[in-house]
């Protein structure tokens, strides 16, 4: 399986630990993330990853910025990315289950690096439910 990921200064220390994780347990990372704590714009390291999840090019995508917030946003604009913000693994997993979402967007200013790591994984490990949800999904891309 292959991630994209993607962070702004706020998320370096949790993309370094991410990336270190994944690729212990076997999983290739496209790191467009930056590797410093200078001050950068999360859109120029996000847009990257949703490129990546939108053309199917990886498997899923993970952004990590300050809230989570304008990384969720910058993502969320492009047609093929369900990014869901969150902030606890009980909304990861929902947000697999219900809203098959392909992009995990966290926040690194309001979670422990531990919590992170554990998000990660659930995202990764909770399976789309369909049925209903399914319906559901299929009506948010806007029609031109």
């Amino acid at each position: 399986m292959t991630i994209s990921i993607g962070n702004d200064h706020a998320g370096t220390e949790y993309k370094k630990a991410i990336v270190k994780h994944l690729e212990e347990k076997g999983y290739s990372v496209n790191n467009y993330g930056t590797n410093t704590d200078d001050s950068v714009d999360y859109p120029d390291f996000v847009h990257p990853v949703a490129h990546d999840v939108e053309s199917k090019a990886v498997d899923y995508g993970i952004i990590i910025c300050g809230s989570g917030n304008g990384a969720n946003m910058t993502a969320n604009k492009h047609q093929g990315v369900r990014s869901a913000l969150c902030w606890s693994k009980e909304i990861v997993a929902l947000a697999r289950q219900h809203n098959n979402a392909n992009i995990l967007s966290l926040p690194s200013r309001f979670i422990a690096l531990p919590q992170a790591i554990e998000m990660v994984d659930t995202f990764l490990n909770t399976s789309f439910e369909g049925g209903r949800h399914e319906n559901r999904i299929n009506k948010i891309p806007v029609s031109q």
